[in-house]
């Protein structure tokens, strides 16, 4: 499985992309210093694949390295995130 994340500016969201076809995304907003984590989806047909880990970790590194905070609105970044304490300086 070939999978790629892009940010996508325009749509407010990061996509994960197995050949070209968007498979989960991650929609976003973004103020100044932070960004809210508004909902994470991934295609049926490629849940239970960790498609949905990788766009979390991608997200975060992503935030952390423009220096931003994070809001969490999402269940499932909120879950992922207790799972991955290493990001919890990250919460604001």
């Amino acid at each position: 499985m070939d999978l790629t994340v892009t940010d996508n500016l325009f749509e407010g969201r990061y996509e994960a992309h197995i050949d070209g076809e968007v498979v989960g995304v991650v929609e976003y907003e973004l103020t100044e210093d932070l960004m809210i984590l508004i909902h994470t989806e991934v295609d049926q047909t490629y849940q239970d694949q960790g498609i949905g880990g990788v766009l979390a970790r991608w997200t975060l590194d992503d935030a952390r390295r423009r220096g931003l905070k994070v809001r969490v609105v999402c269940p499932y970044m909120r879950g992922w995130l207790e799972r991955h304490p290493n990001y919890a300086d990250m919460v604001g």
